[in-house]
């Protein structure tokens, strides 16, 4: 006799009290990446020996480096958070992720406060504003017409693998992406929060909250760092 595969129960198909209640924990973590992201990036910067290492880290070849370590550190975090049914790890990977996103930040946010003319953290408030608008915006648009955007996940794909082979183009041939490229990867970033919101409702399942919000955190910060770039340049 045939062992009968039990379908997996996503966000969507449940009540919407249910729903509700996931919908509030994974922003409230969402929420909480963030808090933990300012501390950490705080505490970084009480460190002169870890803010200069940082910062050395954006010459050359050792910024690919980075990103590459970076990719595999979110990759590791992601799967962690997703496949695992321990809470515990699940809270693990989201700390991991955001300890790394910290200080990838910190060269990028020490420009912006270098560069800035109205004051060091008037840039990095406008920057917050502008970020947290577009992806209450974002969010709210998927969250109530309840549209699946799984199909964005090959185009996401594609921008993501196009975008790192400029990056590495610009690094070898030592060429500026310019800002058409940060306003390319904002609409990717802008892109990722529309799949992630998406996975929400469509894919991720009522225990998953964690992981739902590591995944939101990610996109987040992508946007951040892109209206970051845009608002530092000269």
């Amino acid at each position: 006799m045939e062992d009968l595969q039990v379908p997996v129960q996503t966000v969507g198909s449940l009540s919407q009290d249910r729903q509700a209640t996931f919908y509030r924990k994974t922003y409230t973590h969402v929420a909480l990446a963030v808090l933990l992201f300012i501390v950490v990036e705080t505490i970084y910067f009480q460190i002169p020996a870890l803010l200069e290492f940082a910062l050395s880290l954006t010459q050359g070849w050792t910024w690919l480096l980075l990103l590459g370590g970076f990719m595999f550190i979110t990759n590791y975090a992601e799967k962690m958070a997703l496949q695992s049914t321990d809470t515990n790890k699940q809270y693990l990977a989201l700390a991991l992720y955001v300890i790394a996103e910290a200080f990838i930040f910190v060269p990028l946010i020490f420009m912006a406060m270098y560069y800035a003319e109205d004051g060091a953290f008037e840039i990095l408030n406008q920057a917050a504003v502008l970020t947290l608008s577009l992806f209450t915006g974002l969010s709210a648009i998927v969250l109530l017409t309840k549209k699946d955007f799984s199909f964005l996940k090959s185009i996401l794909t594609v921008g993501f693998f196009i975008a790192l082979g400029l990056i590495i183009a610009g690094v070898a041939f030592g060429f500026n992406l310019g800002l058409w490229f940060s306003v390319g990867m904002v609409i990717l970033a802008a892109g990722a929060i529309l799949y992630q919101t998406s996975n929400l409702v469509h894919k991720y399942r009522e225990d998953q909250y964690v992981a739902a919000g590591l995944g939101l955190f990610a996109s987040l910060m992508l946007l951040f760092w892109y209206i970051l770039s845009i608002l530092s340049r000269d």
